[in-house]
């Protein structure tokens, strides 16, 4: 099943800085070979159901690995069943009905 998900990862116990975790985290979905997408306040990623979570459940693994001790994450997924859709999909049918207002 193709999910898109949209996920926060905040290290707890670890000091203010928390991009050096945010990079390992974001390597792993580059060696995952997912579509993803950084943001500001998180990553956006789509793929096979499994994949994605099997690659949010590496990253909690490689956070700990590297000393974190307590990990919060919050994560929003969607799939659907009436037609496939891409992150990019979304994106572009909101920006056609801008370009057409």
């Amino acid at each position: 099943m193709h999910v898109i998900a949209e996920f926060s990862i905040i290290p707890i116990g670890v000091g203010l800085s928390l991009s050096r975790y945010i990079a390992k985290c974001e390597q792993i979905l580059r060696e995952s070979g997912l579509k993803y997408e950084l943001h500001a306040n998180g990553t956006n990623l789509e793929g096979d159901w499994e994949t994605v979570f099997t690659a949010l459940k590496l990253c909690h693994e490689s956070l700990h690995a590297m000393g974190v001790p307590r990990i919060h994450s919050e994560i929003k997924a969607g799939t659907r069943t009436d037609r496939s859709q891409s992150m990019n999909g979304k994106v572009a049918s909101v920006q056609a009905k801008l370009d057409n207002a």
